[in-house]
């Protein structure tokens, strides 16, 4: 009986949508219902699991193309921060710039604030704000494994992009340095791209965190 998170990449851009189960209720919990939710299903499927809540780090495409589907399938609600509404309405046009034609954006069934709680059974998130990678980017604190879900903020190696509408370097950076290092060298970083990292692995290696630029 425990907690056990399983990672997904799916979609054009390879993002991480990462599903974290109580193994004794068999409850679950998605982050980043990114492209592909017949494989989110099946992976749920396949552990027994039932999907409570489905939550998003921020609003861009590649992060909630599953949750309409998702939705439908579970009954659990999507959620986002409010400051990321714009973003989600504006997916399609997003999609555009990449090349793609998307589907109109889903809907929030609510939204999450930073220093709520998310908690499914014995799963218990912490929900940060993190802004700059887009004003409503949020990380998801699972203090009892010592993982946090950092979305397109931190990455192994890099930060989030910054260029996109709603993006601020010197905000993001602040998000990392007053939100994230704090949680300790010991906790993993589960990103929204890329392998798994760690606070102390970054702190100690990533180029954009430089003593210089703190």
């Amino acid at each position: 009986m425990g907690i056990e998170i399983v990672t997904l990449t799916l979609g054009v851009v390879q993002t991480n949508c990462y599903l974290v189960g109580d193994t004794g209720t068999l409850a679950a919990i998605a982050i980043d219902p990114a492209d592909d939710a017949g494989a989110i299903l099946a992976a749920a499927r396949e552990r027994g699991w039932i999907l409570r809540q489905i939550l998003a780090t921020h609003a861009h495409f590649d992060h909630v193309l599953a949750a309409d589907d998702l939705r439908a399938a579970t009954g659990a609600p999507f959620l986002i921060h409010k400051a990321d509404r714009t973003v989600l309405q504006a997916m399609q046009i997003t999609g555009e710039w990449f090349g793609l034609q998307l589907p109109p954006p889903p809907e929030p069934d609510g939204f999450v604030e930073d220093g709520d709680r998310v908690a499914v059974d014995g799963i218990a998130l912490e929900v940060r704000h993190t802004p700059g990678h887009s004003p409503g980017h949020v990380s998801y604190v699972l203090a009892s494994e010592k993982w946090v879900f950092s979305g397109d903020c931190l990455f192994a190696g890099s930060v989030g992009r910054t260029d996109l509408p709603g993006g601020n370097h010197a905000q993001l950076m602040r998000s990392i340095i007053d939100r994230l290092l704090p949680l300790g060298d010991d906790f993993t970083v589960a990103a929204g791209h890329g392998p798994l990292t760690s606070i102390g692995a970054e702190r100690a290696s990533n180029p954009f965190l430089e003593v210089d630029v703190w």
